[in-house]
């Protein structure tokens, strides 16, 4: 797989977020063998593609460098490579080389905006759902719908009840805890929602005005927020700007009044049965309208408004994960998607700018993550579907398939690693690096049940959280082994009173690997070029400016012979996995393995 090869990263682009009028230089390396003689770039400028001769400007053992110096006069600019042999051609695009005609949707893209935040280059998260982490043992008054349970009880599965299941997990319970984070590496909480509620979940606020008491309130996560920071954790929450409860009082005046001023913050519908709209047809969750310009005020615009005041101090969020960022401002003719993220990012830039705005299925369009609006996604459809389809272990009754109406399907490495590019290859590469990447959520089968309880099939999907492009999540919990079927049944308790329920083997590889992602330049800052694509096992190079690393994975036991001097390298040291060393990878295993190596 010696091929042409460019991707967003440094080594490749001289700068990812320039201003207007500012040039830009590209670089191409392209295999000695390659018979082409002549390269130049198709860039669109002012709309009109343009083509422009590149220079060789230099030479190695195994590759020539191509360079060229553009302008960059659009806000976005797409482009691609052309390689010339006489009559024959090829496009290099961000999907890889193609012998025909290609459409622009595939280009590579440079953004004239202010970048993501730089923090998250070294950002490894550990997502919390508040009832279920850790309890302080407050005795606190439950509210009518909570339904007490005892903390090693497991979810219940298709009672009514699951969303009414009461654990009391709180944020001084996290607090105690931060010495558990801070052992195995992780930089940043993500907290699904933190509001009042008339629910486990929270997805149902009933005020976004402050922390839920039942979690401690206000004081507690002030409190944990100060803790987390004094041992370097940065703390973020979840926010439902596509709707809110049906006990937050927008929703209560409105239904109370007809002609109440928070009327038009909803949708209203003769075919509704409660008059609302709720999303998905869900009583408890009123669909927000963002045709009101008020609504628009409270949410993100206004200096006082929910958005702005959590980022500032004394709450000091780091940014804000979107529930359902995709629906968010679109609903049958009304479509202000875009709009809204926009400016909400501009709202957050101007509180904070170094604050993290990340939607929920924003990966279902690739217009969502145009560099513009959410720095990134919660990377499912090009990260955890391709490796859950590649490597679960065909348990049917597994009943999490990503909205498939059948079990997980099994497919090949070169179906993953297509399903990969697809996806990465539609958006700007600062919009890949700013995306979250994870094996498992809050809403999903856990993965180390997805994998059938093998360990090293759990560490090797590990391996590619911490190796791939993004900003790798870890689920609490994920880390020692907990396992469940699907989302409700995974949000279980961490045994913190039965260590010996805890996967020793699995947590210490955990932080091996937590620990090598925050500590690698080309982890961090690095391209991706794939190097070897086979149905049971996948190889490729994390390349930066100060570092080469090679990683390999497989989901099974694989013999497998890589001649990694024909790309100009060798193993110089073992990071993780079996030792090497020499100018091939040589890989012989009876069950899945996975490496990682230092290349010169």
């Amino acid at each position: 797989m010696l091929t042409a090869h460019h991707d967003g990263s440094a080594l490749y682009v001289s700068n990812r977020a320039p201003q207007l009028g500012e040039k830009v230089t590209l670089s191409v390396r392209v295999p000695k063998k390659d018979p082409a003689r002549k390269l130049f770039i198709r860039i669109l400028q002012d709309g009109e593609p343009i083509i422009y001769p590149m220079k060789k400007v230099r030479n190695t053992k195994v590759e020539s460098w191509w360079q060229v110096k553009v302008e960059i006069v659009s806000p976005s600019t797409n482009y691609r490579f052309l390689l010339r042999d006489d009559r024959e051609f090829r496009w290099l695009n961000a999907v890889g080389v193609f012998e025909s005609d290609v459409v622009d949707h595939f280009d590579f893209k440079i953004v004239a905006r202010n970048d993501a935040p730089a923090w998250l280059s070294k950002a490894v998260f550990y997502q919390i759902f508040p009832d279920r982490f850790a309890k302080s043992g407050v005795s606190r008054e439950l509210p009518e719908w909570a339904i007490p349970r005892q903390w090693d009880e497991i979810p219940a599965l298709n009672n009514r009840e699951t969303g009414q299941e009461f654990y009391g997990g709180d944020f001084t319970g996290v607090e105690e805890k931060l010495d558990h984070l801070s052992s195995i590496g992780v930089t940043s909480i993500y907290f699904t929602p933190i509001f009042a509620s008339r629910s486990n979940h929270r997805y149902d606020a009933s005020s976004f005005e402050t922390a839920d008491p039942l979690l401690g309130g206000d004081e507690a996560l002030i409190s944990l927020r100060k803790a987390a920071q004094a041992r370097g954790i940065r703390v973020m929450s979840d926010l439902t700007t596509n709707h809110c409860g049906l006990g937050h009082p927008w929703i209560q005046k409105a239904l109370s009044d007809p002609n109440s001023d928070t009327r038009e913050f909803f949708y209203w519908s003769p075919k509704s049965k409660w008059g609302y709209v709720g999303w998905w047809n869900v009583k408890s969750l009123p669909k927000l309208n963002f045709t009101s310009k008020k609504l628009r005020g409270l949410m993100w615009e206004n200096q006082d408004s929910i958005v702005r005041r959590w980022l500032r101090e004394p709450f000091g969020m780091s940014g804000w994960r979107i529930d359902v960022g995709n629906m968010t401002g679109r609903y049958y003719g009304n479509n202000y998607n875009r709009e809204i993220a926009q400016s909400m990012r501009n709202a957050m830039e101007e509180t904070n700018p170094d604050t993290w705005l990340v939607a929920e299925n924003g990966d279902f369009f690739a217009e969502d993550l145009d560099g513009f609006g959410w720095h990134g996604t919660m990377n499912y459809n090009g990260f955890t579907k391709p490796i859950w389809y590649w490597i679960n272990s065909g348990d049917k009754k597994i009943r999490d398939s990503f909205g498939m109406p059948a079990p997980l399907p099994k497919i090949d490495g070169e179906a993953m690693v297509s399903m990969m590019r697809q996806f990465a290859g539609g958006i700007p590469w600062r919009s890949l690096v700013a995306s979250m990447i994870l094996l498992g959520s809050h809403d999903r089968a856990r993965f180390q049940t997805i994998v059938g309880k093998d360990v090293d099939k759990n560490v090797a999907g590990m391996t590619l959280l911490m190796t791939y492009p993004g900003v790798p999540s870890v689920f609490a919990g994920d880390e020692i082994g907990l396992e469940g079927y699907w989302g409700e049944n995974g949000r279980r308790t961490i045994p913190w009173d039965r260590p010996d329920r805890w996967n020793v083997d699995l947590l210490y590889n955990y932080i091996d690997l937590i620990q090598l992602r925050k500590t690698s330049d080309a982890l961090m800052n690095g391209g991706i070029r794939w190097i070897d694509i086979d149905k049971d096992s996948v190889a490729y190079l994390r390349e930066s400016k100060k570092e080469t690393l090679l990683v390999f994975v497989s989901r099974k036991g694989v013999a497998k012979n890589i001649d990694i001097s024909k790309f100009g390298y060798s193993i110089t040291e073992t990071l993780f996995g079996p030792e090497k060393s020499g100018k091939k990878l040589r890989i012989s295993s009876k069950k899945a393995v996975s490496g990682i190596w230092r290349l010169k």
